[in-house]
């Protein structure tokens, strides 16, 4: 039976954003991240990298968040020792939750793509 909430956020992407986000936890490599980031003129750093595997943990343990406004308060939260979401944003220019799922092959949250929360497209 297919997930309802999975069909609801795949119809708000378009078909290029649907398929950025490769949705594949398991087969996700640092070298996977990497090559996605060069594709898009960005060389991923250590910083980067703690960010993404932040996320991927998140999702681990708590599954795909309700929204992206939860998701950018959780990453804001997480990272607000390092500068919060001017860090983030200086590490992921086009939006920290936008990219960050990118990069780390998880399921964007639905409405992520609004400029109000994470995302600059």
């Amino acid at each position: 039976m297919p997930d309802i909430n999975k069909l609801i956020a795949t119809e708000a992407m378009s078909a290029f954003e649907a398929e950025a986000f490769l949705n594949d936890m398991e087969n996700w490599t640092e070298a996977k991240a990497r090559e996605l980031a060069r594709a898009d003129g960005l060389e991923l750093s250590d910083r980067h990298m703690q960010v993404i595997n932040w996320l991927r943990e998140l999702y681990a343990d708590c599954g795909v968040p309700a929204h992206g406004r939860a998701l950018t308060q959780a990453l804001e939260d997480a990272f607000i020792i390092q500068g919060g979401k001017k860090y983030l944003y200086r590490l992921f220019p086009n939006g920290p939750v936008a990219q960050g799922c990118r990069y780390a092959c998880l399921p964007p949250p639905p409405y992520t793509v609004d400029r109000s929360f994470g995302s600059v497209h």
